[in-house]
């Protein structure tokens, strides 16, 4: 018989003997794509996390904002996945962004929401930050116009000229603003960023729904960065470097007793971060957070239960390996005779032992088959519901190619199981053959 032949025998005969035992086969099958499942879809979904907060904090090189936790306010001012630390003094804020060593500074004052999405003050410098176009209509011209995130049109049903009026607090269930009613101006086009679920408007707006202070400009009075005709600004080019014109325009002539909660910095040049961030938290009220540092530290937070239920899988694909080398030598064992026959029907050594190899083999490939069926379909269901929860959404991955290792490891586990009764099957039959002799 030749080793093709043989080789078919076994296939054949592996199957039927697993067929025989469907309540072990599915057992050991299940077992082993649930461990395989739950690695595969923390590495999907860390990595989909990962990518997501690189694109959301592209750009941002520091934070500045009220004392308290740096990672609370890298948190709320980048991501937008919790509340702020505080709002601090737009005067002294203004300040420290017209230091040389900032190259632009970007003003972002929270505290509402709609249906759930976060109402940001800012500056359509913002939207520039990642790559923000608009689809629809323009930016603000004016206070008390806003424009929508992608996900935000797509998911309220808001357009161009529809109006909504913004409830107080970063979540639903905040009181209105029944009286400061936002008109839609324009919807941005999708970016794969938080700015997708974000809805922009000026920093006077916000004022103005709050009444810190003096009334916004009316279109009749001088206008500033925040009220006046946008689309001349940054129509040719909205990546435009405005260094310190933040300082200058009218929210900052007119800022006194206001506030706003976060600065969001880019440094003028990389030494910038040597002492920038020391001179934030030594010499001011407020301070200096770096994204990048940040995520890095909330990787690390999470990486203790990741590295858990890793750990967790890792036990169970070997409970499984277990569970098939177990089955292996119990059929091994109540099939004596029937691997003896093979033996006297002409069946050669190598069919015997490549049929228990192959048993083993059947359960490696269908549970690396099914554990990677439910480790990508679990990792599709984590992100459609961080999506709906609105904190980080992530995107789905079609495959990574560290996939392969671990398929490829659980795989070998599985054979590895069968080998030594395998070796046991070759020495049994032999022996049994020759006796019979």
């Amino acid at each position: 018989m030749s080793f093709f032949q043989s080789l078919r025998t076994s296939l054949s005969l592996s199957v039927a003997y697993l067929r025989e035992r469907p309540l072990a086969t599915a057992l050991n099958v299940l077992l082993l794509a649930l461990g395989l499942a739950t690695i595969i879809a923390l590495m999907l979904t860390l990595h989909q996390a990962e990518k997501r907060l690189e694109r959301d904090s592209a750009g941002i090189d520091l934070v500045v904002g009220a004392k308290g936790s740096p990672l609370q306010l890298v948190l709320s001012s980048v991501f937008h996945i919790d509340v702020p630390t505080g709002n601090i003094p737009m005067t002294e804020a203004a300040l420290i962004a017209a230091e040389p060593a900032v190259k632009r500074a970007i003003p972002l004052a929270l505290g509402d929401s709609y249906k759930g999405y976060r109402i940001v003050g800012t500056n359509p410098e913002y939207a520039a930050l990642y790559e923000g176009r608009i689809a629809q209509g323009s930016f603000w011209q004016k206070p008390m116009q806003a424009v929508l995130g992608a996900e935000v049109a797509a998911s309220t049903g808001l357009r161009v000229s529809g109006k909504f009026v913004g409830s107080h607090g970063l979540g639903d269930g905040g009181g209105g603003h029944d009286e400061h009613p936002f008109d839609v101006v324009g919807v941005l086009a999708p970016t794969g960023t938080v700015l997708d679920r974000l809805i922009l408007t000026s920093v006077t707006s916000v004022w103005a729904v709050h009444d810190h202070g003096p009334k916004p400009p009316t279109a009749a009075q001088p206008k500033g960065r925040d009220s006046h005709d946008h689309k001349d600004d940054h129509k040719n080019d909205p990546k435009h470097d405005h260094k310190h014109d933040h300082a200058h325009d009218h929210d900052a002539d007119s800022a006194e007793g206001k506030e706003i909660t976060a600065y969001l910095i880019q440094y003028a040049s990389p030494l910038a971060a040597v002492s920038f961030p020391r001179m934030v938290n030594a010499t001011s009220s407020m301070q200096a957070a770096a994204p990048a540092m940040e995520a890095a530290r909330l990787f690390a937070l999470l990486g203790i239960g990741v590295n858990a239920l890793k750990l967790f899988a890792l036990v169970m694909v070997i409970c499984a390996t277990l569970g098939i080398f177990v089955g292996l030598m119990s059929a091994l064992h109540e099939r004596r005779d029937d691997l003896v026959l093979l033996r006297v029907l002409g069946a050669s050594l190598s069919t015997v032992v490549l049929t228990v190899v192959c048993q083993g083999l059947w359960l490696g490939i269908g549970g690396v088959i099914l554990g990677l069926a439910l480790g990508h379909g679990g990792a599709i269901w984590i992100a459609q519901a961080m999506s709906e929860t609105q904190r980080i959404p992530l995107g789905t991955t079609a495959f990574l190619w560290q996939e392969l290792w671990v398929a490829a490891g659980a795989l070998g586990l599985a054979v590895l199981a069968a080998a030594f009764p395998a070796w046991r099957a070759y020495r049994s039959t032999a022996a049994l053959t020759l006796r019979g002799a």
